[in-house]
């Protein structure tokens, strides 16, 4: 039986991209030798190829207009036998749909945010697993693949000298990561509680936080070193490939539903999660074959699941209390 030709899309982000890898995997598994090309956005190029999981990875501007004609002229010319869109999105679907692609996999309306997007496929799956990594398996099962998900691992990248003296030495042997940001505020558990727990992991466990910073966090990174006292946590505003090094490294990733939190999940290091709207049975810690009671999650009893973005820490996430999230990074 000749092996299929795959057309993976997946543009971003990153959470989303990780929570991505093991779907592919399982097409990987599934098909040793099939050419699997991966379709993502610039910036994640190198993540996508940490994976080897795809035998390319192309990158699309999706806001180019000579980056869209480029990349549908390079589709038409490899003749796919079929695409599956990890996505679910108008600007995701159309790419294999304007590529010509035969046979075009995605999720049906129950699961699309975006309306009439199923109209795109000829293959339309209604998810019915809990969390969106198997949702995404349920993809690759119908594009032929014997499990939907498959573990994978990835390849830390060349981290240059400049990576490697971007924190003193002394200070770099063990330390616990924080990543206090998450796109939304609702998702953010309050800086001022992060710069307590800094000053617990210091005085108590003798070790040096890092925070991570994220675009557009100075200010909520600021207030979390204001309120952290002699414990003078590190930030660090650094690229996807020194990301990928910090968190490799740490002793333990703390933070929320954000895609730091789960590429730390991803590269095998111990976290934390502090979840507050977002349902964790859905977009929680993911750890394919592998002992899932690695990872601590904490959320309030209370919370309610939304979606819906707001720019103060949702009520639900003021419930875990210091002490709380103290303890479980200790047994961390």
């Amino acid at each position: 039986m000749t092996e299929p030709r795959l057309l993976v899309v997946r543009l971003g982000s990153l959470g989303d991209i990780v929570h991505t890898f093991p779907a592919v995997a399982g097409l990987r598994e599934s098909f040793h030798q099939a050419e699997i090309v991966w379709l993502t956005h610039p910036r994640w190029k190198e993540l996508v190829k940490s994976s080897a999981l795809a035998t390319e990875v192309w990158d699309i501007e999706t806001r180019s207009l000579a980056s869209i004609r480029k990349t549908l002229d390079r589709i038409r010319k490899r003749q796919f036998t079929a695409a599956i869109d990890y996505q679910g999105l108008w600007k995701s679907a159309a790419l294999p749909f304007l590529g010509r692609v035969p046979r075009r996999i995605g999720f049906s309306s129950h699961s699309v945010r975006e309306f009439g997007v199923p109209l795109l496929y000829t293959a339309r799956v209604h998810g019915v697993e809990a969390h969106i990594a198997d949702q995404n398996g349920e993809l690759s099962q119908r594009a032929g693949a014997r499990s939907g998900v498959a573990p994978f691992s990835l390849s830390l990248p060349f981290v240059s000298e400049e990576a490697a003296l971007q924190f003193p030495e002394s200070k770099m042997d063990r330390y616990i990561v924080l990543s206090p940001g998450g796109g939304w505020r609702s998702k953010c558990w309050p800086p001022e509680r992060y710069g307590s727990l800094c000053e617990l992991i210091s005085t108590k466990l003798g070790l040096q936080c890092i925070l991570n910073q994220g675009p557009d966090d100075e200010e909520y990174i600021a207030a979390i070193k204001a309120a952290s006292g002699d414990s003078a946590p590190m930030a660090s505003n650094s690229s996807l490939q020194q990301l990928m090094t910090l968190l490799r490294n740490a002793l333990c990733v703390v933070g929320g539903d954000t895609g730091p939190l789960h590429l730390a999940v991803a590269l095998g290091t111990p976290v934390v999660a502090l979840f507050g709207p977002t349902d964790p049975a859905r977009n929680g810690p993911y750890r394919p074959g592998a002992n899932s009671q690695k990872d601590i999650v904490l959320r309030s009893p209370h919370a309610v699941t939304t979606y819906k973005r707001s720019d103060q820490p949702d009520p639900s996430l003021l419930e875990l209390e210091v002490d709380t999230v103290f303890d479980a990074v200790r047994r961390q």
